[in-house]
């Protein structure tokens, strides 16, 4: 099939390139020309894991290219909505800004039968407001029709779950958007991908639901963290109780300094924003707790950290491990991380920020921060060394090395990505989030 992306951000680049490469011929489609000139070179502006050689492959097979011009798209068969819905600045609603403006540039070209499916991440509601504006801008009418196919990517493993997705979801208004999905994901069903045919609504709110329902784990996690402190309890050893529990089990009950990232806190915040308009505010109202318990334990991390200053931050050093919100990815977005080392910042500390790969990314976000190629680096002359991001080469880090470097050997472990007895006996002094 001939399949458009439009957006080639993170969701399309990776979507584009996997497309490719299970034999569809793909045009990706950005305003950006910087954006198409790297990816059209075989390189993302962003970093994930394989996608570089999924790029490659892609376009060595010539199945794949990138352009700016929305008429490279006109023909396809399929066309992929795969722009961002980032949070509005004065409200907790998405913005959906970017998905009209892509609707609207599309709608003109559309003249022949076609189906139009969203992967963004949208409000409920969204794709039946967009399937009457296709039908009333789009010469082909009621030829186009609307499906939503939304994502359920984890950065750092964005290739692997786009070529061997644990489920995909076809929201659509009728048989031919639905033949078309099957048809674009054939070889995926063939190898056995469960798949769930629903209407659009529901489609709509399959990936906020998932993410809603991950972040409220990780929240409770460190709800009992903020318990453990108090009562002198080990938040880490509740985790693996509660994990191997087979009705529960251990994914989502890292406890720590909380979740970030493009989606989890957007997602919760955007359902919010929707059930209120709704009439629906009360079925949502754990979620505010879910994003308060996040919220806090960034500032918990924060008073560890001030509180092995003797209570005194301004002008001591800290090193900060970790910028990304996760590892494996180059995401500084509502990052925990680069939020405590700010925080810290306008405390009067000085902060050294260390990052395998999101350096740049915090950069432009945080040029007050000072930055450091090395953990080493970073932790000269510090008062204070918080682990924010539970990169494996922070966690393997020799603590009997890295404390000639300090001025005190002092760790914050916002993680519990570190071996505490290890560090302890190398001498230094351990606090842990969720650890009393």
């Amino acid at each position: 099939m001939l399949i458009s992306v439009l957006g080639t951000g993170y969701l399309g680049a990776t979507h584009a390139a996997a497309m490719a490469v299970l034999g569809h011929e793909v045009v990706g489609i950005d305003a950006h020309p910087d954006k198409v000139t790297m990816l059209s070179a075989g390189r993302a502006h962003f970093h994930e894991p394989g996608l570089d050689e999924l790029l490659a492959e892609g376009l060595a097979s010539g199945r794949l290219s990138f352009d700016t011009r929305y008429e490279r798209a006109a023909d396809a068969d399929v066309h992929f909505i795969c722009v961002g819905t980032p949070q509005l600045p004065d409200s907790d609603a998405a913005d959906l800004s970017y998905v009209e403006s892509t609707v609207n540039a599309l709608a003109p070209l559309l003249t022949r039968p076609t189906v139009v499916a969203g992967k963004s991440t949208v409000p409920v509601g969204t794709a039946e407001r967009l399937r009457r504006v296709l039908r009333d801008r789009a010469p082909a009418g009621d030829e186009v029709s609307v499906a939503w196919n939304p994502e359920f990517l984890r950065e750092g493993h964005a290739v692997e779950d786009s070529l061997r997705p644990g489920r995909l979801v076809f929201g659509v208004d009728g048989p031919r958007a639905e033949a078309a999905l099957r048809d674009v994901y054939k070889s995926l069903l063939s190898d056995g991908v469960p798949v769930v045919s629903t209407d659009l609504a529901t489609a709509e709110l399959a990936k906020v639901a998932a993410n809603t329902m991950l972040a409220t784990r990780l929240s409770l996690i460190n709800a009992f963290g903020e318990i453990c402190e108090v009562a002198a309890g080990d938040v880490g050893d509740l985790a693996t109780i509660l994990g191997l529990d087979p009705r529960i089990g251990a994914s989502f009950l890292g406890p720590g300094v909380g979740f970030g990232g493009s989606c989890l806190p957007k997602d919760i915040r955007a359902l919010m924003a929707r059930a209120e308009e709704l009439g629906v505010t009360h079925a949502v109202g754990l979620l505010r707790e879910v994003d308060q318990i996040n919220l806090r334990r960034r500032t918990r991390a924060v008073e560890l950290a001030v509180a092995f200053l003797g209570g005194n931050p301004r002008g001591q050093r800290v090193a900060v491990l970790g910028a990304a919100f996760k590892p494996g990815s180059d995401d500084v977005r509502d990052s925990p991380a680069l939020d405590v080392a700010t925080q810290l910042h306008a405390l009067g500390s000085e902060v050294t920020v260390c990052d395998p790969a999101a350096m740049d990314s915090a950069r432009r976000v945080s040029p007050e921060l000072a930055y450091a190629s090395d953990v080493f680096e970073a932790c000269s002359g510090a008062e204070v060394v918080m682990l924010l991001t539970e990169w494996p080469e922070f966690a393997e880090v020799d603590p009997g090395a890295l404390i000639s470097v300090v001025s005190r050997p002092q760790v914050v472990d916002g993680r519990l990505a570190l071996d505490r007895s290890r560090w302890q006996a190398a001498g230094w002094s351990y606090r842990a989030l969720g650890i009393g």
